[in-house]
């Protein structure tokens, strides 16, 4: 099963979902903006993105994750617009057998994520300037 969204509103933290009982991992990812980008210091990240075509491509990287690493459930909730540092731009849950496929699921998930999704997102510095985000990390 996956579960696409983007999304403009605060994204909330999860409980853990008991309800899973075929699964030995439920792995959740938090990504958060930090006060510091490119070397600068900055006071919130403003994400933009290709409506439509962003949600396909995070479909399909799920898709492809589900396969490639036997993971029983992909869940991704992207954030866009103005996010301030410390707020969550992005939550991803993964749920498998073992915990090992959901590591591995998860670290791929996010780094194709950010070669592939057209989601883009410029840095607001102190003085209200915008720098292009080059992190990929």
């Amino acid at each position: 099963m996956i579960e696409i969204s983007i999304t403009k509103e605060i994204i909330s933290t999860l409980k853990s979902d008991q309800t899973q009982t075929n699964n030995g991992s439920e792995l959740q990812f938090y990504g958060r903006v930090r006060k510091i980008e490119n070397g600068q210091i900055i006071i919130a990240i403003d994400y933009e993105y290709y409506q439509g075509m962003a949600e396909e491509e995070l479909h399909k990287l799920g898709k492809k994750a589900m396969h490639k690493f036997s993971i029983s459930k992909l869940s991704c909730i992207h954030r866009v617009g103005k996010i301030q540092v410390g707020e969550t731009s992005l939550r991803i849950v993964i749920w498998s057998k073992h915990r090992k496929a959901g590591l591995d699921a998860m670290e791929w998930f996010i780094s194709q994520m950010k070669r592939d999704v057209p989601i883009w997102k410029n840095a607001i510095l102190e003085d209200g300037s915008r720098i292009l985000s080059k992190c990929q990390c």
